[in-house]
């Protein structure tokens, strides 16, 4: 069947779809020879460091001292290569400026990019080390590193912010998102490559954690499922439009832990060594070494809200 076969109906679709007026909000526009990023080549990038990161667990590289020098510098090379050529796809992607693209320099900022990423190599593996170990001792239920390394979503997400929010501070656009809604999609764990966590953090469970972008957590804070680190609300500018980049997620220092479902909300201050319990909501500064529960309370004879 030919174009001129087609029902009248599918022709009118046809010719609706094509009307600037209707794709214009919807339509990226690009320069013919510029790449698009490749959801399937993020997707290997992201398995080949966790291949890099945790040698033996992944793609089946042997770890013995004999031959794991080699298969690491094979998926390093590898690594390279694919990176760089993701990244000039995500600086084309991002250009709102064809006229002063220069090819072969946007080219080269893609390569340096990708070499300085395989420069921090060696140092998001001593700290996803540390994130492992604390999972492992923070869950009397885990058998092993092995285990961990292995099973918890909680890790999982973690190492694809890490990886992520090191490509966002390297000046990559988009696709530290991508990365980050990759592991969203599979361990139901949202976090935003633009916050920042500091080392030995832990997730527990994790489904439905949702960390914001300008989040700031120290250093051995743990949370478990169905925490919100949120914003209370946007400003807006004199059109009525949010107003973009100011600091409105919560700030959480170190030692702190939240248990299941607490709703944290705005630029507010949760000070170290604090216990925030399940289920409670809050949106004002928390003092250094406090415990924040729920009220205890009575229903039909039942004492509720006991904390934790």
């Amino acid at each position: 069947m030919n174009s001129r076969e087609y029902p009248q109906s599918i022709r009118e679709v046809i010719s609706s779809l094509s009307e600037e007026e209707s794709f214009k909000s919807m339509c990226h526009r690009h320069h013919p020879e510029h790449p698009t990023p490749s959801i399937q080549t993020i997707s290997e990038i992201v398995e080949l460091v966790r291949e890099i990161v945790f040698p033996g667990y992944y793609g089946g590289s042997p770890t013995r001292p004999e031959s794991v020098k080699y298969y690491i510098g094979v998926n390093v090379e590898l690594l390279y290569e694919k990176l760089k050529e993701q990244v000039f796809a995500g600086l084309c992607f991002s250009c709102s400026d064809n006229d002063n693209f220069v090819y072969s320099e946007v080219k080269l900022k893609a390569q340096e990019i990708a070499l300085n990423f395989i420069e921090k190599l060696p140092e998001l593996r001593s700290i996803l080390s540390l994130d492992v170990e604390a999972a492992f001792l923070g869950d009397p239920a885990a058998q092993s590193q092995a285990e961990v390394i292995f099973c918890y979503p909680g890790i999982r997400a973690i190492t694809n912010y890490r990886i992520a929010h090191t490509l966002l501070t390297l000046g990559v656009p988009l696709i530290p998102r991508i990365i980050s809604e990759m592991a969203h999609s599979q361990t139901g764990i949202d976090i935003h490559p633009r916050a920042k966590i500091g080392e030995a953090f832990n997730i527990d469970h994790g489904t439905g954690v949702v960390i914001g972008a300008t989040s700031i957590i120290g250093k051995n804070v743990k949370i478990y499922q169905g925490v919100t680190l949120g914003a209370k609300s946007f400003p807006l500018d004199e059109e009525g439009n949010p107003i973009k980049g100011i600091d409105r997620h919560p700030i959480v220092e170190d030692n702190v832990i939240i248990y299941a479902q607490a709703t944290i909300l705005g630029r507010i201050r949760i000070g170290r060594n604090t216990i925030i319990g399940g289920n409670v909501w809050v949106t004002s500064d928390v003092a250094p070494n406090s415990r924040i529960l729920q009220e205890k309370f009575r229903f039909s004879g039942f004492m509720m809200g006991d904390g934790i």
